[in-house]
């Protein structure tokens, strides 16, 4: 990532992934090395967007919603809080369609069985042990 601030190229070199408690920037020829206050703020003065990807907490959530019921733009919020506009965007778009802004915790592929289900088909495995996953399909449908 390269960024053109004060007329002298800088540009993140390396940081600790693991919510960023540090970073390093070379400025010319020098590498330095920022905290995480430091860091943050270089990144916001000259725009620089980082690949973390962390939850909005609930609590978080209700900031930025009431920041923006009270008539501030997305993007004052996001530079406010430091989080990404399209993020903010998808959370006021939520809220206005359902008036909801929880997460939506989902496991992936849908379920297919009931838990009634689930519990009869464990059953009748124990029962029969050498029955094949084929044949305990069969009798399910």
């Amino acid at each position: 990532m390269q960024i053109t601030g004060n007329h002298q190229m800088a540009r993140i070199v390396r940081h600790n992934d693991e919510s960023v408690r540090e970073g390093y920037i070379r400025n010319g020829g020098k590498e330095v090395k920022l905290f995480t206050s430091a860091l943050k703020a270089f990144q916001c003065n000259n725009r620089i967007v980082m690949a973390q990807r962390k939850h909005v907490d609930d609590f978080l959530r209700g900031r930025i919603i009431g920041r923006l019921e009270c008539g501030r733009t997305q993007l004052e919020v996001s530079e406010e809080l430091g989080i990404a506009q399209s993020v903010i965007s998808r959370l006021w778009q939520r809220f206005q369609d359902d008036g909801n802004v929880s997460r939506c915790y989902s496991t992936g592929r849908p379920r297919v069985t009931t838990p009634n289900e689930d519990r009869y088909l464990a059953v009748t495995a124990k029962r029969n042990r050498r029955s094949t996953a084929s044949d305990l399909s069969r009798q399910l449908s």
